[in-house]
């Protein structure tokens, strides 16, 4: 029981607890801001074509 105990006090640690929401949000931020800066920053032949209305 003394395992489980100390390992509820490890993942109630505040910096603990800091250091795993920053594992989430600094990744999800940066990707989200690339995906931002790419659609706005790229050059026409770098952007992904768009689908034609069927003039095929």
């Amino acid at each position: 029981m003394e395992f489980m105990d100390l390992r509820y006090d490890i993942l109630l640690n505040p910096l603990v607890v800091i250091g795993i929401l920053l594992l989430i949000i600094v990744p999800l931020t940066l990707f989200q801001t690339n995906r931002y800066l790419h659609k706005y920053g790229d050059p026409p032949w770098k952007q992904p074509e768009k689908p034609d209305d069927g003039a095929e």
